[in-house]
């Protein structure tokens, strides 16, 4: 007789301990249910901050473009979590793209990538990259004046015009240049010259020598360049060439637009 009170305790316990297993399951589904939802707010939450400051950034850099630079400017930022970067007060990349700006009447598609972006723009960016894609009409009209007549973009190639002085008369030739990148200007190193025809008459020869054996021409692209930046590439290619810039502890504002840099 004692032994079924001791069954019917020991059933109970069991069906107790099965309802308390089920009460913790749920808890831990809400529990579950309500990280989830926590998160994805948070994402949803990032999403929307990331998009207002990607516009408030567009909008100031365009605000900020010098005289005589026009266009739409597109911002992408990088980076895990933009809240997180924000309240850090610095943006880990900022991408820029600006396909169709327009400088001084002429067509330059721009990108550039920034690194160490601080929320306050009247801070130094730590470091930025940028590429330059211009066409061969583009080019000459932002180099006319330069004294070095037209140039024409081949395969690896600058071609340009001049004239020099031998015997007291003026001698028109064509030369054919490599380019490279020297931090504030541009070099052309000649590979080629062709001189206009003068007859027979005279002998040219030390002229060609002179134009190939001469230092590299020289054009200023400093005097174009925010104060700060630096040429770090060129490459050139049939009717384009594509240029590479950069710099360091850059701030983003007018001031810094306004002020070009120098060749002296």
């Amino acid at each position: 007789m004692s032994e079924q009170p001791d069954a019917s305790a020991a059933a109970g316990g069991q069906a107790a301990a099965a309802r308390s297993g089920r009460s913790t399951g749920r808890v831990l589904l809400v529990v579950l249910g309500i990280v989830v939802v926590l998160g994805l707010l948070l994402v949803v939450a990032d999403l929307i901050a990331r998009n207002i400051a990607q516009q408030r950034v567009a909008a100031e850099i365009e605000q900020q473009l010098p005289d005589g630079v026009e266009g739409a400017v597109d911002v992408r930022i990088g980076g895990f979590s933009v809240i997180a970067q924000y309240l850090s007060g610095r943006m880990d990349e900022v991408a820029l793209s600006a396909p169709e700006l327009d400088v001084d009447g002429s067509p330059v598609a721009v990108d550039v990538v920034m690194h160490g972006v601080p929320v306050d723009l009247d801070q130094p960016v730590g470091r930025v990259a940028a590429t330059l894609a211009i066409d061969e009409g583009s080019l000459n009209r932002l180099v006319e004046g330069e004294g070095i007549g037209e140039l024409t973009l081949g395969d690896g190639t600058v071609g340009y015009e001049g004239s020099a002085q031998v015997l007291g008369l003026t001698v028109d030739y064509s030369a054919t240049a490599t380019a490279e990148a020297a931090g504030d200007r541009v070099l052309l190193t000649p590979v080629d010259v062709a001189v206009g025809a003068l007859g027979g008459s005279l002998d040219v020869s030390g002229l060609v020598s002179r134009l190939l054996g001469d230092e590299p021409v020289e054009i200023c692209t400093a005097k174009y360049l925010p104060e700060g930046v630096r040429l770090e590439g060129i490459r050139v290619e049939p009717g384009e060439a594509t240029v590479h810039l950069g710099a360091e502890q850059l701030v983003l504002d007018e001031s810094t637009f306004a002020a070009k840099g120098s060749c002296d």
